[in-house]
Protein backbone atom coordinates (compact mmCIF):
# COMPACT_ATOMS: atom_id res chain seq x y z
CA UNK A 1 0.00 0.00 0.00
CA UNK A 2 1.07 3.55 -0.51
CA UNK A 3 1.45 6.58 1.82
CA UNK A 4 -1.98 7.90 1.03
CA UNK A 5 -3.55 4.74 1.07
CA UNK A 6 -2.21 3.69 4.39
CA UNK A 7 -3.39 7.24 5.84
CA UNK A 8 -7.08 7.28 4.90
CA UNK A 9 -7.02 3.02 5.93
CA UNK A 10 -5.36 3.84 9.28
CA UNK A 11 -8.04 7.31 9.62
CA UNK A 12 -11.05 4.72 9.41
CA UNK A 13 -9.21 2.48 12.09
CA UNK A 14 -9.37 5.27 14.15
CA UNK A 15 -12.76 6.55 14.02
CA UNK A 16 -13.77 2.72 13.61
CA UNK A 17 -11.63 2.33 16.84
CA UNK A 18 -13.37 5.21 19.00
CA UNK A 19 -16.72 4.08 17.91
CA UNK A 20 -16.19 0.60 18.66
CA UNK A 21 -15.08 1.72 22.12
CA UNK A 22 -18.26 3.49 22.77
CA UNK A 23 -20.45 0.32 21.01
CA UNK A 24 -18.47 -1.86 23.23
CA UNK A 25 -19.06 -0.01 26.43
CA UNK A 26 -22.26 -0.05 25.97
CA UNK A 27 -22.86 -3.40 25.61
CA UNK A 28 -20.72 -4.03 29.04
CA UNK A 29 -22.81 -1.69 30.65
CA UNK A 30 -26.27 -3.40 29.33
CA UNK A 31 -24.68 -6.42 30.33
CA UNK A 32 -23.86 -5.31 33.91
CA UNK A 33 -27.17 -3.67 34.18
CA UNK A 34 -29.05 -6.89 33.07
CA UNK A 35 -26.90 -9.14 35.83
CA UNK A 36 -27.09 -6.56 38.66
CA UNK A 37 -30.39 -8.39 40.38
CA UNK A 38 -28.33 -11.57 40.37
CA UNK A 39 -26.15 -13.29 43.97
CA UNK A 40 -22.43 -12.28 43.16
CA UNK A 41 -21.09 -15.50 42.32
CA UNK A 42 -24.26 -15.78 39.79
CA UNK A 43 -23.64 -12.13 38.93
CA UNK A 44 -19.63 -12.92 37.73
CA UNK A 45 -20.71 -15.99 36.03
CA UNK A 46 -23.44 -14.29 33.96
CA UNK A 47 -20.79 -11.61 33.25
CA UNK A 48 -18.57 -14.43 32.20
CA UNK A 49 -21.31 -15.26 29.78
CA UNK A 50 -21.66 -12.44 28.53
CA UNK A 51 -18.62 -11.56 27.52
CA UNK A 52 -17.80 -14.65 25.79
CA UNK A 53 -21.23 -14.52 24.18
CA UNK A 54 -19.86 -10.50 23.26
CA UNK A 55 -16.73 -12.30 20.87
CA UNK A 56 -18.41 -15.25 19.58
CA UNK A 57 -21.39 -13.56 17.99
CA UNK A 58 -18.90 -10.04 16.74
CA UNK A 59 -16.91 -12.53 15.14
CA UNK A 60 -20.14 -14.74 13.71
CA UNK A 61 -21.16 -11.35 12.71
CA UNK A 62 -18.19 -10.50 11.04
CA UNK A 63 -17.59 -13.76 9.01
CA UNK A 64 -21.18 -14.11 7.92
CA UNK A 65 -21.81 -10.13 6.95
CA UNK A 66 -18.42 -9.92 5.25
CA UNK A 67 -19.85 -12.62 2.55
CA UNK A 68 -23.19 -10.97 2.37
CA UNK A 69 -21.35 -6.75 2.20
CA UNK A 70 -21.49 -6.78 -1.77
CA UNK A 71 -25.42 -7.60 -2.12
CA UNK A 72 -27.21 -4.88 -2.00
CA UNK A 73 -30.55 -5.50 -0.48
CA UNK A 74 -28.17 -7.24 2.50
CA UNK A 75 -26.97 -3.51 2.29
CA UNK A 76 -30.56 -2.33 2.35
CA UNK A 77 -31.35 -3.78 5.81
CA UNK A 78 -28.04 -2.92 7.85
CA UNK A 79 -28.87 0.89 6.49
CA UNK A 80 -32.34 0.42 7.36
CA UNK A 81 -31.60 -1.03 10.87
CA UNK A 82 -28.73 1.38 11.86
CA UNK A 83 -31.18 4.13 11.19
CA UNK A 84 -34.07 2.47 13.36
CA UNK A 85 -31.35 1.57 16.17
CA UNK A 86 -30.38 5.52 15.93
CA UNK A 87 -33.84 6.78 15.78
CA UNK A 88 -35.02 3.90 18.09
CA UNK A 89 -32.43 5.03 21.24
CA UNK A 90 -33.34 9.02 20.25
CA UNK A 91 -36.81 8.65 20.50
CA UNK A 92 -36.47 6.80 23.96
CA UNK A 93 -34.46 9.26 25.11
CA UNK A 94 -36.49 12.43 24.28
CA UNK A 95 -40.06 10.52 24.68
CA UNK A 96 -40.25 7.67 27.39
CA UNK A 97 -40.66 8.92 30.47
CA UNK A 98 -38.01 7.57 33.29
CA UNK A 99 -40.84 6.23 35.55
CA UNK A 100 -41.10 3.53 33.00
CA UNK A 101 -37.43 2.78 33.36
CA UNK A 102 -37.81 2.64 36.86
CA UNK A 103 -40.54 0.25 36.41
CA UNK A 104 -38.35 -2.10 34.26
CA UNK A 105 -35.92 -1.97 37.10
CA UNK A 106 -38.31 -3.35 39.74
CA UNK A 107 -39.21 -6.19 38.08
CA UNK A 108 -38.87 -9.40 39.70
CA UNK A 109 -35.64 -11.44 39.93
CA UNK A 110 -35.24 -13.99 37.17
CA UNK A 111 -33.79 -17.20 36.84
CA UNK A 112 -29.93 -17.49 35.90
CA UNK A 113 -30.04 -18.84 32.61
CA UNK A 114 -33.00 -16.59 31.76
CA UNK A 115 -30.96 -13.67 32.39
CA UNK A 116 -28.05 -15.24 30.44
CA UNK A 117 -30.31 -16.32 27.65
CA UNK A 118 -31.30 -12.39 27.83
CA UNK A 119 -27.94 -11.06 27.71
CA UNK A 120 -26.86 -13.46 25.02
CA UNK A 121 -29.58 -12.09 22.58
CA UNK A 122 -28.52 -8.27 24.27
CA UNK A 123 -25.10 -9.86 22.51
CA UNK A 124 -26.20 -10.41 19.24
CA UNK A 125 -28.11 -7.36 18.64
CA UNK A 126 -24.73 -5.45 19.47
CA UNK A 127 -22.71 -7.47 17.27
CA UNK A 128 -24.94 -7.22 14.54
CA UNK A 129 -24.91 -3.28 15.28
CA UNK A 130 -21.23 -2.78 15.56
CA UNK A 131 -20.25 -5.15 12.53
CA UNK A 132 -22.74 -3.23 10.34
CA UNK A 133 -21.61 0.00 11.40
CA UNK A 134 -17.44 -1.07 10.87
CA UNK A 135 -18.96 -2.82 7.55
CA UNK A 136 -20.85 0.62 6.55
CA UNK A 137 -17.18 3.03 7.35
CA UNK A 138 -14.97 0.20 5.86
CA UNK A 139 -16.82 -0.37 2.72
CA UNK A 140 -16.06 2.51 0.52
CA UNK A 141 -12.61 2.36 1.05
CA UNK A 142 -10.09 1.80 -1.65
CA UNK A 143 -9.06 -1.52 -2.78
CA UNK A 144 -5.78 -3.27 -1.94
CA UNK A 145 -3.80 -5.64 -3.16
CA UNK A 146 -5.00 -8.53 -0.87
CA UNK A 147 -6.72 -11.17 -1.53
CA UNK A 148 -10.58 -10.55 -0.89
CA UNK A 149 -12.04 -12.19 2.38
CA UNK A 150 -15.73 -13.09 1.24
CA UNK A 151 -17.40 -10.21 0.12
CA UNK A 152 -14.70 -7.61 1.24
CA UNK A 153 -11.29 -6.48 -0.13
CA UNK A 154 -8.67 -8.10 2.41
CA UNK A 155 -7.56 -4.28 3.54
CA UNK A 156 -11.38 -3.54 4.04
CA UNK A 157 -11.85 -6.85 6.17
CA UNK A 158 -8.58 -6.49 8.25
CA UNK A 159 -9.55 -3.14 9.18
CA UNK A 160 -12.92 -3.85 10.78
CA UNK A 161 -11.47 -7.01 12.31
CA UNK A 162 -8.72 -5.21 13.81
CA UNK A 163 -11.55 -2.14 14.87
CA UNK A 164 -13.72 -5.46 16.43
CA UNK A 165 -10.62 -7.31 18.45
CA UNK A 166 -9.94 -3.48 19.60
CA UNK A 167 -13.44 -3.27 20.27
CA UNK A 168 -13.52 -6.42 22.66
CA UNK A 169 -10.49 -5.54 24.19
CA UNK A 170 -11.72 -2.44 25.65
CA UNK A 171 -15.33 -4.03 26.55
CA UNK A 172 -13.16 -5.94 28.65
CA UNK A 173 -10.70 -4.02 30.24
CA UNK A 174 -11.86 -0.34 30.06
CA UNK A 175 -15.63 -0.60 29.83
CA UNK A 176 -15.85 1.15 34.13
CA UNK A 177 -14.11 3.73 32.23
CA UNK A 178 -16.37 4.24 29.63
CA UNK A 179 -19.36 3.74 32.04
CA UNK A 180 -18.20 6.15 34.23
CA UNK A 181 -17.71 8.50 31.09
CA UNK A 182 -20.87 8.39 30.04
CA UNK A 183 -22.87 8.78 33.30
CA UNK A 184 -20.43 12.14 33.92
CA UNK A 185 -21.42 12.96 30.17
CA UNK A 186 -25.02 11.38 29.43
CA UNK A 187 -24.51 13.39 25.95
CA UNK A 188 -21.82 11.21 24.36
CA UNK A 189 -24.03 8.01 24.54
CA UNK A 190 -26.64 9.80 21.78
CA UNK A 191 -23.85 11.41 19.78
CA UNK A 192 -22.91 7.70 19.79
CA UNK A 193 -26.54 6.82 18.34
CA UNK A 194 -25.92 9.64 16.16
CA UNK A 195 -23.20 8.65 14.83
CA UNK A 196 -24.79 5.06 14.38
CA UNK A 197 -27.58 6.64 12.55
CA UNK A 198 -25.34 8.76 10.24
CA UNK A 199 -23.44 5.55 9.30
CA UNK A 200 -26.43 3.84 8.57
CA UNK A 201 -27.11 7.13 5.89
CA UNK A 202 -23.80 5.87 4.57
CA UNK A 203 -24.86 2.84 3.90
CA UNK A 204 -27.87 3.52 2.29
CA UNK A 205 -26.11 6.36 -0.23
CA UNK A 206 -23.61 2.79 -0.74
CA UNK A 207 -26.51 0.93 -1.46
CA UNK A 208 -28.46 3.29 -3.57
CA UNK A 209 -25.31 3.31 -6.03
CA UNK A 210 -25.20 0.56 -6.36
CA UNK A 211 -25.57 -0.96 -10.25
CA UNK A 212 -28.49 -2.70 -9.73
CA UNK A 213 -30.17 0.02 -8.24
CA UNK A 214 -28.32 3.48 -9.76
CA UNK A 215 -30.81 5.99 -7.88
CA UNK A 216 -27.47 7.47 -7.26
CA UNK A 217 -23.98 7.55 -9.69
CA UNK A 218 -21.60 4.75 -8.77
CA UNK A 219 -18.96 6.71 -8.12
CA UNK A 220 -20.69 9.10 -5.66
CA UNK A 221 -19.55 7.15 -2.38
CA UNK A 222 -16.37 7.48 -3.52
CA UNK A 223 -16.49 10.99 -4.49
CA UNK A 224 -14.32 13.44 -2.64
CA UNK A 225 -17.48 15.96 -2.04
CA UNK A 226 -19.01 13.12 -0.28
CA UNK A 227 -16.05 12.00 1.62
CA UNK A 228 -16.08 15.70 2.97
CA UNK A 229 -19.80 15.66 3.31
CA UNK A 230 -19.61 12.60 5.57
CA UNK A 231 -16.49 13.11 7.90
CA UNK A 232 -17.57 16.59 8.09
CA UNK A 233 -20.74 15.77 9.93
CA UNK A 234 -19.48 13.28 11.85
CA UNK A 235 -16.57 14.78 13.66
CA UNK A 236 -19.23 17.82 14.36
CA UNK A 237 -21.55 15.52 15.73
CA UNK A 238 -18.77 14.14 18.11
CA UNK A 239 -17.14 17.22 18.60
CA UNK A 240 -20.92 18.68 19.65
CA UNK A 241 -21.57 15.59 21.61
CA UNK A 242 -18.83 16.62 23.90
CA UNK A 243 -19.08 19.94 24.13
CA UNK A 244 -22.64 19.78 24.33
CA UNK A 245 -22.71 17.44 27.20
CA UNK A 246 -23.12 18.66 30.40
CA UNK A 247 -20.73 16.65 32.97
CA UNK A 248 -22.56 15.99 35.79
CA UNK A 249 -21.26 16.62 39.37
CA UNK A 250 -20.38 13.26 41.07
CA UNK A 251 -21.26 12.97 44.78
CA UNK A 252 -18.55 12.93 47.12
CA UNK A 253 -17.70 9.66 49.08
CA UNK A 254 -19.38 9.70 51.87
CA UNK A 255 -22.70 11.50 51.16
CA UNK A 256 -25.69 9.81 49.42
Amino acid sequence: MNTALLLEYGWVLLVLIALEGILAADNALVISIMVKHLPEKERKKALFYGLAGAFVFRFASLFIISYLANVWYVQAIGAAYLIYISLNHLIKRLFVKKEVHMKRAAKKQEHFWVTVLKVELADIAFAVDAILAAVALAITLPATTLPNIGGLDGGQFLVILTGGIIGLVIMRFAASYFGNLLVKRPGLETAAFLIVGWVGIKLAVYTLSHPDIAVLEQTFPKSTMWKVIFWGILLTIAVLGWFLSKEKKMPEPGHA
